[in-house]
């Protein structure tokens, strides 16, 4: 048997982590006990089994189904100590997956109105990843997510707030939810905002829709990164468009495979990204409904997409060169990859 590092060792950057996506289940059952939410049971089956629920988002009734559950895993977060507790724990498993770093996306409007309103729950999200990072040592940032199912007038109204707290956390400015509803195009005047305020563009394309959805994020709201991003691969200029600007896609295979874009590990375009030059950093999504965690994207590369300890090492620093981090924490993380690839395989 092949001599391999261990990959939790190895120290990485986690760019695509949504905020009630990355809670524990066993959290999500705890306080929906505490409040009396009574959760699907799919959801519930899928919490205590450990098993994913079986989602199919690449159709619109699939979609609807993954957001129910998002929904109702969402609605068990009541109080700042629900907050402050699902930020620690996803610190927690990150620094357990060797993270050395975490950007953590979030649309505050989703909490607003039961934190008391939008810069309130903005404010308690902050304060949260504050004091996580400063008791774990974990380098945690926000990135402030629109939702494009919503109208672009909201999409300003949050690039606006997420530029007023550039100094309280917030990196970057994203767009999620269904991609195929929602032209990017109507969008650009958030993203504008977000940009000329400092914040990284990162919004979400080219997962469950095709090649077009990657070149208007790039058109469009001239992306730094993308979420997901993995359809590029059925077009080759654009992959080399997206590797000559350097633009990091934020590749996360669990969840592909979870959702129905791709049909197993091995045909998530990993290899079809390396080999083109696009710089990566896999992501775990939305851990809670897809079952794995930051490390076990790596060991997807390894085990389905053969990839060795010196390219799984690279597969690191393109997360971290991808990063919003300080260049000190650069350097540190950076230098780990380099030491975690000198030791001897066990």
């Amino acid at each position: 048997m092949e001599r391999v590092r261990d990959l939790s060792e190895l120290p990485k950057a986690h760019l695509h982590l949504h905020f009630t996506g990355s809670m524990r289940p066993t959290t999500v059952l705890e306080l929906a006990d505490k409040y009396g939410v009574r959760l699907p049971e799919a959801l519930t089956d899928a919490l205590t089994s450990g098993e994913p629920p079986r989602l199919r988002a690449t159709d619109e009734r699939g979609w609807f189904r993954f957001q129910r559950l998002y929904d109702a895993a969402r609605s068990c977060l009541r109080e700042p100590e629900d907050i402050q507790r699902l930020v620690r724990e996803a610190a927690e498993e990150d620094l357990r997956d060797g993270s050395g770093w975490l950007e953590i996306q979030v649309d505050p409007t989703s909490y607003a109105p039961r934190l008391g309103g939008l810069i309130p729950a903005l404010e308690v999200i902050l304060d949260a990843v504050e004091t996580t990072s400063r008791e774990t040592g974990l380098g945690m940032r926000v990135l402030v997510a629109a939702n494009r199912m919503k109208h672009p007038l909201d999409a300003r109204t949050l690039a606006r707030l997420a530029v007023r707290y550039a100094d309280r956390g917030v990196v970057g400015f994203g767009l999620s939810n269904d991609e195929r509803r929602g032209m990017a195009r109507d969008f650009d005047r958030a993203f504008h905002i977000a940009r000329e305020g400092g914040l990284l563009s990162a919004p979400h394309g080219g997962e469950l829709a095709g090649p077009a959805s990657v070149r208007d994020c790039l058109d469009d709201l001239h992306a730094t990164r993308i979420g997901h991003g993995v359809r590029a691969a059925d077009d080759p200029r654009l992959l080399k468009r997206l590797a000559d600007r350097g633009v990091t896609c934020e590749v996360c295979p669990a969840s592909n495979v979870a959702l129905g874009v791709y049909e197993k590990p091995e045909d998530v375009p990993l290899r079809t990204f390396f080999e083109a030059g696009v710089p990566m950093a896999l992501g775990a999504d939305d851990p809670l409904l897809f079952g794995s965690r930051l490390a076990a994207q790596y060991e997807i590369a390894r085990q389905a997409h053969g990839f060795t300890d010196a390219e799984l090492a690279e597969l690191a620093r393109q997360s971290v060169r991808g990063s919003a981090a300080p260049e000190e924490v650069r350097k540190r993380l950076l230098a780990g990859v380099d030491d975690w690839l000198a030791r001897p395989a066990a």
